[in-house]
């Protein structure tokens, strides 16, 4: 039994020599673990708008992301054409966790959510309407003495007020 035994160990060191290639290609990263990443759920009203964390990852709302879980808040930029672009701050939220839970890492607030309001200005508004001014009464009227109009074929109105 103790020969397999040190069959057995001497074939685990001479494999474990041989994957290593040597000590110096051996490299402590191996043991470090991957940072956490963090889903984060982007909406907008209207949908539609260009959402950019400022750690770089982007989509169109309503989507989600996953952003590496930074030490810092950050922060989220909607973009919509004809509409006012809006920011919002996130937080991140690090649980270390114990025994009996694992460590976790969340967002505040998630979804992340921007109601956007629209560009467009608002219309000038109309100037109220003034009424016009009447018109100067007709130039004063023709003297009595004036001969009525050459060539017009009514009487002369005026000609039996003398």
């Amino acid at each position: 039994m103790r020969r397999v035994i040190a069959i057995a160990l001497a074939g685990a060191s001479l494999l474990g020599a041989t994957s290593l290639g040597g000590c110096s290609s051996m490299s402590w990263d191996m043991f470090k673990s991957a940072p956490p990443t963090v889903q984060v759920r982007l909406e907008s009203n209207p949908p539609g708008a260009d959402a950019t964390t400022s750690l770089g990852q982007g989509c169109k709302t309503p989507c989600s992301v996953s952003v590496p879980a930074p030490d810092a808040p950050f922060t989220v930029a909607f973009a919509l054409p004809k509409h006012q672009p809006a920011s919002v701050s996130v937080n991140v939220v690090k649980n270390p966790g114990d025994f009996t839970t694992p460590a976790s890492v969340t967002t505040d607030p998630n979804p992340v959510f921007a109601e956007l309001q629209p560009a467009v200005p608002p219309k000038p508004a109309r100037k109220p309407h003034r009424p016009k001014k009447p018109k100067p009464a007709a130039t004063a009227a023709a003297p009595a003495d004036a001969a009525p109009a050459a060539g017009s074929p009514f009487p002369d109105p005026n000609a039996g007020k003398r």
